[in-house]
């Protein structure tokens, strides 16, 4: 199977589509979560992720926009584009996001979380000596985590204590042997916060175990646009220009 992994939408319709465009066709694409928050198309980015994710979960702003999570959390410039996307949503859009869990499990295999299998919702999973703790609350193979916006991953081989943190400037495919487990970042569509602003996703090939790290170019100027017209934070509007 060819499964997309994607994270951290954002409400940023363009890059969505972009990326949706380069992809392809798949045999399933899975979402982990911020779908929405920050950006200027909320609506329009539930609903294909309504279309086409075959498993979705949800990610911290995703919660605040719906009001389950406290917004004292956020700063004011996430704080207040929160609110907007919250009020934005529909009812059927609403229902749907309110239905979805921080992390599931795919099959013995995969399982996906948010930020962290210790901490769904709210961990930045960027360290080896983070990963070593979270690698103690799976047993799966594999962990798809998204919530920090960077590309990256994460292997323990069987065996040795040490944990290998890899970037894919560094190594751009990885290969899924059976004798190692991974926790693997499929970086941010909406938000990349790697000083790369392209569109960042993965694709899983299940049959021969490969996950390629993929950046495609977007319109971010068009995003910029839609933002100011919603009337949202300057500084979230240009750091889409740097990814940070």
């Amino acid at each position: 199977m060819r499964i997309a992994i994607v994270s951290d939408i954002h409400s940023n319709l363009v890059a969505l589509e972009t990326v949706l465009a380069a992809i392809g066709e798949v045999d399933a694409l899975w979402c982990l979560g911020d779908t929405i928050g920050y950006g200027p198309r909320p609506n329009e980015c539930i609903a294909l992720m309504r279309q086409y994710a075959d498993v979705a979960i949800t990610g911290n702003h995703d919660l605040a926009c719906l009001g389950r999570i406290d917004l004292r959390d956020f700063n004011p410039d996430a704080r207040k584009a929160n609110i907007w996307n919250g009020e934005q949503l529909s009812p059927e859009n609403r229902a749907w996001l309110e239905r979805l869990a921080p992390a599931t499990a795919i099959d013995e295999r995969f399982i996906i979380a948010h930020g962290s299998p210790r901490e769904p919702v709210w961990e930045y999973l960027l360290s080896s000596d983070q990963a070593v703790h979270n690698f103690e609350l799976f047993r799966q193979q594999v962990c798809f985590v998204g919530h920090s916006h960077v590309q990256l991953g994460f292997r323990i081989r069987s065996g040795f204590d040490r944990c290998e943190r890899f970037m894919p400037d560094r190594l751009r495919t990885v290969a899924l042997d059976g004798q190692s487990r991974f926790i693997i970042n499929p970086g941010s569509i909406g938000q990349p916060r790697d000083q790369d602003p392209r569109a960042a996703y993965a694709i899983l090939d299940t049959s021969t175990g490969i996950v390629e790290f993929k950046r495609v170019e977007y319109d971010i100027q068009k995003t910029q646009r839609q933002m100011v017209a919603a009337h949202l934070p300057g500084a979230l509007i240009r750091r889409l220009e740097y990814g940070m």
